[in-house]
């Protein structure tokens, strides 16, 4: 039995986001105070990864925990409707799994961070950093670097 009333439920679901999340901007205010420049949502990738580093070709996943069905405290199911939520979280685990083998596949390399990740900032920097790797942060050559190429002789 829920213990909202109709109109309750539904204003909350209607306050969930997909985008914009609140673990998905510490994600990104953390990587773009590292320097890294990233892609947001880019619809031409499976599954429109939160984060795309093309050059790289490295994306990332910010994934509620209830949502996606992790196995922390926040990812457990809710006692009510369970008819309804199983088939659902299971569904976006086997979504989840299909976009990251789809990406495989293309030759990205995915990172799934959860939401019970994100407080612990030096650890997820650390874990950013292992699979961004620390070369050039910015998907876009500087202008001092295509400048210097040019001069050399390299590159049109």
């Amino acid at each position: 039995m829920d213990t909202r009333t109709p109109e309750q439920r539904r204003r909350i679901m209607q306050s969930v986001r997909t985008a914009d999340t609140g673990p998905e901007m510490t994600v990104r205010r953390l990587l773009h105070g590292m320097g890294y420049r990233y892609r947001l949502h880019d619809r031409r990738l499976p599954g429109r990864p939160d984060l795309a580093f093309t050059i790289r070709r490295k994306a990332i996943f910010v994934h509620g925990c209830f949502w996606h069905g992790h196995e922390c405290a926040k990812g457990q199911p809710p006692k009510s409707r369970l008819d309804y939520w199983l088939p659902k979280i299971e569904a976006n685990r086997a979504r989840d799994k299909r976009n990251a083998g789809d990406l495989n596949a293309m030759g990205w390399a995915v990172c799934v961070v959860w939401q019970c990740q994100v407080r612990d900032t030096d650890g997820l920097r650390d874990r950013l950093t292992a699979f961004l790797g620390n070369g050039q942060k910015s998907d876009r050559l500087s202008v001092g670097n295509s400048l210097a190429s040019v001069q050399q002789g390299v590159g049109g």
